[in-house]
């Protein structure tokens, strides 16, 4: 008769899950400061954006396609400057 060895058998062991913590919501940036805020620009041109993918340029300069409802953000500190200043979009 052959001697047999056999593996030991071991019993995986399951550690409990942790519920998912939710982190806070935050805007999401793609590329600076400019993202970071809600700015003015002429209306006709933002609707026109929402519809065609156009990007526009708001008063303080920057260029981007709005995709973002702005109420969640901060007014971009150098439109707001300008706009006072009579600035016009």
């Amino acid at each position: 008769m052959a001697d047999t060895i056999t593996a030991p058998t071991f019993a995986p062991t399951i550690a409990p899950a942790e519920a998912p913590v939710e982190s806070p919501s935050r805007p999401i940036s793609d590329d600076g400061d400019h993202d970071r805020f809600a700015h003015y620009a002429r209306k006709d041109d933002v609707t026109r954006s929402y519809v065609t993918g156009e990007a526009i340029v708001a008063l303080c300069g920057k260029k981007w396609t709005p995709t973002r409802d702005p109420k969640g953000y901060p007014i971009c500190p150098t439109c707001k400057e300008r706009k006072e200043a009579g600035w016009k979009i």
